[in-house]
């Protein structure tokens, strides 16, 4: 399998950064090890706030693939989703506090980033993603999104590896390749050149470009340096970083992108049906299930504030005051706090316990 996969990626620097000498903060890494291909690009946030973003996206990428080259068996295997989640944010948000501590950094927001992986043993097929930027599947019938931009209330807020409930909004995907011929995975600032987020189309061009990982290396190197150059970066002088990572079947079928979809109609979307309005609807039901599930006052009172959680504002998303800065500020967490009840019954056990405890060692003396 090895040789019938190659894999390249490229990362460019924006005009906004390259033209007032500031560097890349995008990261990009391709590794084969242990029978696993893997490719993992990382967008570091931008803006005065995220004074070492570049450094937490060369984090980020180099975490995502050495523990999934190593264990890529034991994530694709695991049906928990929630496990495989926790583990990935927690093994990401350690090495980027580490790295805060040895480079006297006051925390790891200042290095947030994004998170976009496709890995491959075999056939099996797994891909991640948390904020914006896109994972693209081409096949001889055309291309489509395996996971699309996460945005907050606007295209300009995005989500990051580092948030405390970073889990929350990494996106898994497993699947097989039997069926592909290319995977392609861009930041943002190569992802809004070639996608519409209204109608969720990805440009034909994605498929040409993915065809330049079938050239000799150094002729690819070139030709993919030279498109993205000329036709994401130079164009516009606030043009942002651009990344792309491909991963190439050779021996698939080869694409006639002249047949591709160009266009499609707007989706007949209802935006106002959001999760919230979900919650609402089942409350009337989950109170009266409560009831009969738990007719004992005490559980009932923890119940109920379980249900008030429900019931809370949604987190807030804001955008930063710097212009090529994204997602900000998210309201904290709520918590559950006990019922005043079940922690006097908690207290009066401890305190039979010690009792119990001071009786039996008088009895041994």
């Amino acid at each position: 399998m090895s040789e019938k996969i190659k894999m390249v990626c490229l990362s460019l620097a924006g005009r906004k950064h390259s033209d007032k000498g500031q560097e890349n903060e995008d990261a990009v890494l391709a590794l084969y090890q242990n029978g696993v291909h893997i490719v993992c690009i990382s967008d570091g946030a931008g803006g005065s706030r995220y004074t070492d973003a570049a450094m937490g996206s060369n984090s980020v990428v180099r975490t995502v693939t050495e523990l999934l080259t190593k264990h890529f068996d034991a994530f694709y295997h695991d049906v928990r989703e929630n496990v495989i989640r926790s583990i990935l944010v927690t093994a990401i948000q350690s090495e980027l506090a580490i790295l805060a501590n040895e480079h006297g950094i006051d925390g790891i927001e200042r290095m947030s980033a994004t998170m976009l992986f496709c890995a491959v043993k075999d056939t099996r097929m797994m891909c991640g993603h948390i904020g914006d930027g896109l994972i693209a599947k081409i096949t001889s019938s055309g291309i489509v999104p395996i996971t699309i931009p996460q945005n907050g209330e606007n295209s300009g807020s995005t989500f990051f590896v580092t948030f405390p409930d970073a889990q929350d909004y990494l996106r898994l995907v497993k699947t097989t390749t039997d069926d592909a011929h290319a995977i392609v995975l861009m930041t943002d600032g190569l992802a809004d050149m070639v996608y519409d987020a209204s109608t969720y189309l990805i440009r034909p061009v994605v498929a040409h470009l993915a065809e330049l990982a079938d050239l000799p290396e150094e002729e690819m190197n070139d030709q993919l340096m030279e498109t993205v150059q000329n036709f994401v970066i130079n164009p516009s002088n606030i043009s942002d970083d651009a990344s792309v990572g491909i991963m190439y079947f050779s021996g698939t079928e080869v694409p006639d992108s002249t047949k591709f979809v160009a266009e499609k109609p707007l989706p007949n979307a209802d935006y106002k049906d959001v999760m919230r309005n979900v919650q609402l609807e089942l409350l009337p039901r989950v109170k009266l299930a409560r009831a009969i599930v738990h007719p004992d006052p005490a559980i009932a009172e923890t119940a109920s504030i379980v249900t008030s959680v429900i019931q809370a504002p949604e987190p807030s998303v804001s955008e930063s005051d710097d212009d090529d800065s994204r997602f900000v500020a998210i309201t904290p967490p709520i918590r559950v706090k006990p019922p005043r009840r079940a922690f006097l019954f908690g207290f009066l056990a401890l305190l039979a316990i010690a009792s119990l405890i001071a009786l039996f060692i008088h009895f041994i003396l």
